[in-house]
């Protein structure tokens, strides 16, 4: 080095400025945590019209509402034991997968057996017989499935 003085004035100059940095960092730091502790000063102010909160109460949903005869928030048929059937089995999975289903009484009373022994469903007691009926009313097996088998066909053999 040609001149100790000026090297120690440059490090003197980066070490001031790392200062300044540390300071500046623990400003803002301090800043965003007062914000965390008094939100008053944030730009998300609670009595503002547009609020995320203000927002989200105006557009509370009814998870019980029914439309057309159809659950809203399952899609399930409106009938006697419905709610039975939206509290025990759409907590554990999707009522799509109820309703993709087409099952008669035994069907479905074999189906929840099968959970219990199985998949952990609890004893639902007094609420099978209202569960299994609700079920097989509204996802009985419907009388048309696939289609019917092809007849009258005239077949020929592939020639290699």
């Amino acid at each position: 080095m040609e001149d100790p003085g000026k090297f120690r004035k440059n490090v003197r100059q980066v070490f001031k400025l790392m200062y300044l940095m540390f300071f500046g960092f623990m400003l803002i730091a301090g800043f965003l945590v007062y914000l965390m502790v008094d939100p008053s000063l944030s730009v998300f102010n609670k009595n503002d019209p547009n609020n995320y909160e203000s927002i989200q109460k105006h557009d509370e949903v009814d998870f019980d509402k029914i439309e057309n005869g159809v659950h809203v928030r399952t899609g399930l048929v409106e009938g006697d034991g419905l709610m039975l059937v939206v509290n025990n089995c759409t907590s554990c999975h999707s009522a799509k997968l109820v309703t993709q289903n087409r099952m008669s009484k035994e069907q479905w009373s074999a189906t929840i057996r099968w959970m219990q022994e199985t998949q952990n469903l609890w004893d639902l007691g007094k609420n099978e017989e209202p569960i299994v009926t609700y079920l097989a009313t509204y996802y009985a097996p419907e009388k048309e499935g696939r289609r019917q088998n092809l007849q009258n066909i005239e077949w020929y053999d592939l020639k290699e």
